[in-house]
């Protein structure tokens, strides 16, 4: 039987990814659901294309355009940030993909597990900002969560066939993104068109930006923490430029297992959605020919506070990533409209961090309130300039 998926964010740059994936392979999955927030058009030309049961348009003002373009097609549509949750339990779904970007993947993250249903998660911000939770709901549901990120995925799978052994260490590469070795006065004339060239992937605007401040390799070590059970002394961010070795786990004997491949997100998305089995495809091989030297060297801290603050808060625990999660939010979203400066959006973070309400043992709500919170206070403070 085909494996019905439900990709959530499907317009998105994972989500158009995954449903190359689904075309390489037809016979194994099929589009149960799609989802996006705001690109309606590229929403219906996906729903045409992939007859899927079910679709939803997160901003429900463009809901007429949506039903009136699909009238024709047995398709349920729905709108509303709601009815996107209610769609991830959906029984009729195999697996979620969740694709969305930010705070917004956590409900639906939720609903899936709560369902049932296996996730594959491209959301890193569920985790980021309320990892036990999450973490814990898989294990009681005894739900199989599979990280699509390349580096968490690159873990899962150096994992494979070692249950019993303890992780000592987890290396977490990192390009070091469009500036790496730059220095913070380079970074203060930085533009929005500079920080969004990356030299390796192909990403959406709001993670290629966290990219090119380490804001990324922040978020995704507090990821790796709640995925993979290790306390933040046991991973370490290695900047490795040509993004070859996705990530590498240490075992206590001393040996070090990597992953290695081109840089393609379709290759762990892939992986998510074909667990257990390795499928086949022809996307563009690695050759070490063309790549004769990898290289590996330290994420300069003093440069990009970015991953200094994301390792503080992943110490301190409580709230203080969903905080940090917010306000990094806020303030990329400023940057790419214009309303600061590239530097500038870890000085607004590192103050929201400072004025927000900590709490030690959140519950659901406390993350609720906790981002509102975060987020009032990061758009005060950009108001305030």
């Amino acid at each position: 039987m085909q494996k019905r998926i439900a990709i959530l964010g499907s317009t998105g740059s994972i989500g158009t990814q995954a449903l190359e994936v689904v075309d390489h392979h037809s016979g194994l999955f099929t589009v149960e659901v799609l989802t996006a927030n705001n690109s309606v058009d590229l929403l219906i030309e996906q729903a045409r294309k992939y007859e899927p049961n079910v679709v939803v348009i997160g901003n429900k003002e463009k809901y007429p355009q949506l039903q009136d373009a699909l009238s024709d097609l047995p398709i349920k549509i729905y709108a509303g940030e709601d009815a996107i949750v209610q769609v991830a339990g959906m029984s009729t779904i195999d697996m979620v993909l969740v694709a969305m970007v930010g705070f917004s993947g956590l409900r639906p993250s939720i609903q899936a597990l709560e369902a049932g249903i296996p996730l594959a998660l491209a959301n890193k911000e569920t985790l980021v900002v309320a990892g036990d939770l999450v973490m814990n709901l898989a294990a009681q549901k005894r739900v199989p969560l599979i990280p699509v990120d390349s580096e968490h995925s690159a873990i899962f799978q150096c994992l494979q066939g070692e249950p019993n052994n303890p992780i000592e260490k987890i290396l977490l590469t990192a390009s070091g993104g469009p500036f790496r070795g730059k220095s913070v006065d380079f970074l203060r004339k930085v533009t929005r068109c500079q920080a969004l060239n990356h030299p390796n992937w192909k990403m959406g605007d709001k993670i290629t930006i966290d990219s090119a401040s380490l804001m990324n390799k922040g978020l995704e070590a507090i990821e790796a923490r709640w995925l993979f059970n290790v306390q933040p002394h046991q991973i370490e961010v290695v900047v490795h430029p040509q993004s070859i070795v996705h990530s590498m786990v240490q075992f206590a004997d001393g040996a070090i297992k990597g992953q290695m491949g081109m840089p393609d997100m379709r290759l762990p998305i892939q992986y998510a959605l074909g667990y257990p089995k390795r499928l086949p495809n022809s996307f563009p091989r690695f050759s070490f020919a063309d790549y004769p030297q990898l290289t590996f060297e330290k994420a300069d801290v003093s440069v990009f506070r970015n991953l200094t603050m994301a390792f503080e808060a992943m110490k301190r625990g409580g709230n203080a990533a969903c905080i940090l999660n917010a306000a990094n939010e806020i303030a990329v979203d400023a940057f790419l409209k214009g309303r600061c400066g590239f530097v500038e959006m870890s000085s607004i973070i590192e103050k929201t961090l400072e004025k927000s309400s900590f709490v030690a043992q959140p519950s659901f709500a406390d993350y609720v309130a906790s981002d509102k919170e975060a987020r009032q206070i990061t758009t005060s403070l950009i108001n305030a300039r």
